[in-house]
């Protein structure tokens, strides 16, 4: 969705703006191509970082590659001295060029160790699918993977590695589908359970609510906020945190004093998508990966 993301987050001359997800550098080349601004562009993997240097020498003195995590962004900026910014993008999830990396470990199609950290540190998928009990396995699967039949699963994973460590990504998968049924969709019947595991590896969804509430303290007047989600878990977060920030929390009851105090708090936001934006049929004909995609945006209102 990089023409919506541009459209949205409208990059000005002068501006300073944030690219919280660097990945292979496609949003952030494009925002500094539409406009003479300064860009700092975040990743908590090292391999974008490493990736990034041939864009920083495209863009000299305006792009600034920062390995971190974006939900770290006002610790990241504070230390290079920049205390609001103009906007700020994130596009949540997994990047293409993880995804196609087997050795990564997060990919179904292609056999890699079962790893799946962002960061390649910390505790791996397999240490958790070796490791957890079954009831916690089965729950992790049911609330980050959505996965109805969570325990069903998670009694085979526990059953499989009590004779072999499960170590790459086809050997789960392979575990899964003997005790999956396929998919009407044809969406692999081991999609969600990938995806649980690597929502927990990474912490994703605490860090979507820390990037979010770091971004809304960064933003000067006028700044924005665009976030593109890709899974229903992640839209639920940045939904309702857009719609608080703007005031467009439920009434509360006519009865309840409290809410005399509440309507007289003035919105700092306005929404700028009443309803998330959705990428158009040409671009998923062409990417299939951008179907599931949702983008949501933010503007702070003049002080």
């Amino acid at each position: 969705m990089l023409a919506e993301v541009l459209a949205t987050l409208a990059p000005r001359d002068g501006a300073t703006l944030l690219d919280g997800t660097f990945g292979g550098g496609g949003y952030s080349a494009a925002i500094l191509s539409a406009a003479d601004c300064t860009l700092y562009a975040v990743d908590r993997d090292p391999d974008a970082i490493a990736r990034g240097a041939s864009l920083v020498a495209r863009f000299p003195g305006r792009l600034h590659l920062v390995e971190g995590r974006f939900g770290d962004m006002l610790s990241l900026m504070a230390d290079r001295g920049v205390a609001a910014l103009d906007g700020v993008v994130l596009d949540l999830g997994v990047s293409s060029y993880q995804i196609d990396e087997a050795d990564r470990g997060f990919s179904l199609r292609t056999d890699g160790p079962l790893d799946m950290r962002m960061e390649k540190s910390g505790p791996s998928a397999a240490d958790l699918v070796n490791t957890l009990p079954e009831r916690e396995l089965a729950d992790l699967l049911w609330e980050l993977g959505e996965e109805r039949h969570s325990r069903r699963i998670a009694r085979k994973i526990v059953a499989a590695r009590g004779d072999a460590p499960f170590e790459t990504t086809l050997q789960l998968a392979e575990a899964i589908h003997m005790v999956m049924p396929r998919d009407p969709s044809g969406m692999d019947s081991a999609t969600r359970s990938f995806q649980a595991l690597r929502l927990r590896v990474n912490d994703e969804l605490g860090e979507v609510e820390r990037g979010l509430e770091a971004a809304v303290k960064l933003l000067a007047p006028g700044g924005r906020l665009v976030v593109v989600s890709f899974h229903s878990l992640e839209d639920r977060i940045v939904k309702r945190f857009m719609r608080d920030a703007a005031g467009r929390t439920p009434g509360a009851s006519r009865f309840d004093p409290a809410s005399l105090v509440h309507a007289q708090k003035p919105a700092e936001f306005r929404l700028l998508t009443n309803t998330a934006l959705r990428p158009s049929t040409a671009e998923t004909d062409t990417n299939p990966r951008a179907r599931s995609a949702r983008l949501r945006a933010i503007e702070r209102l003049a002080a």
